[in-house]
């Protein structure tokens, strides 16, 4: 078991960084990059302009995820010499579609306090500004490299009754469009680029009106599509209607909740159908 209470005792921080607007950054954040003995960073030449930005003078070691199983032993040397660090990405919150938990797991194991400080993270924007149901949603991020397995990620998917967020680059994103409207149908998505940029943009409206247009040849791209629409059923039985929930992803008792609910009846009697259901 991990825990940690703040206690003095040297620690890595997660830190994160603007993903545009260099404003966008807390003062404890300052405060920590100015304090650490390192940061270990994504890419040395971007944090660089951050900390010139602020008129910060600190170290800075390179950390991603090609050299990060070995970079790892630095910053646990830099904790056991009593020296707190600090992980930043290029833009945004570290470990989120970035690297860092490999590190993080790492000092954990080794009885380290890891914290995680607030800030810019570009998903948490473009789901608030997209209109598209947010009291659940899956965090996707970047769908892989190889057209098969990112089929099969999609079709895994499709099926998911909560808005779904994904990642992607410009060179990237016209196939990805592509596939998802090939899988999930022509629906509602939202497309923000460029996010606290002078050239921000959000786009809403179906995956057909946008697949070839100018919004999508530059720029670095949070995608939200929209939840699969609800079929209710009534002539389906109660336990198929439990079991098709459940195999979209919900547990039993999830299931059985929103099987009540949609059919407007006891969620015990649903309960007793779908266990009796079990037993035959």
């Amino acid at each position: 078991m991990w825990q940690y209470s703040y206690d003095g005792s040297p620690s890595v921080y997660i830190v994160p960084t603007p993903i545009g607007n260099l404003d966008d950054i807390t003062n404890r954040a300052i405060e920590t990059l100015k304090r650490v003995s390192v940061i270990f960073s994504e890419d040395t030449r971007v944090t660089l302009q951050l900390l010139n930005h602020l008129n910060i003078k600190n170290k800075l070691v390179h950390l991603d995820d090609h050299n990060e199983d070995n970079v790892k032993n630095q910053v646990l040397s830099f904790l056991n010499d009593g020296k707190d660090v600090a992980i930043v990405t290029d833009r945004g919150t570290p470990i989120i579609s970035d690297p860092g938990y490999k590190t993080v797991k790492f000092l954990k194991e080794n009885g380290f306090n890891v914290i995680a400080l607030p800030g810019a993270c570009a998903f948490v924007p473009a789901l608030v500004a997209s209109s598209l149901p947010s009291e659940h949603f899956i965090f996707y991020g970047f769908l892989s490299n190889k057209e098969k397995k990112m089929r099969d990620e999609l079709e895994s998917l499709k099926d998911s009754e909560w808005s779904i967020v994904f990642y992607e680059s410009p060179h990237r994103i016209h196939k990805t469009l592509l596939c998802m409207k090939n899988i999930f149908g022509d629906r509602i998505i939202s497309i923000s680029k460029e996010i606290s940029k002078l050239h921000e943009s959000v786009y809403v409206g179906k995956i057909s009106d946008v697949i070839d247009s100018e919004l999508l040849l530059k720029g670095e791209f949070v995608i939200i599509v929209s939840p699969k629409k609800k079929i209710i059923n009534n002539d389906m039985s109660i336990l198929d209607n439990v079991n098709m929930y459940i195999r979209s992803g919900l547990s039993s008792m999830e299931a059985i909740k929103r099987v009540a609910k949609e059919r407007k009846i006891s969620k015990n009697d649903v309960y007793m159908e779908f266990h009796r259901g079990d037993k035959l």
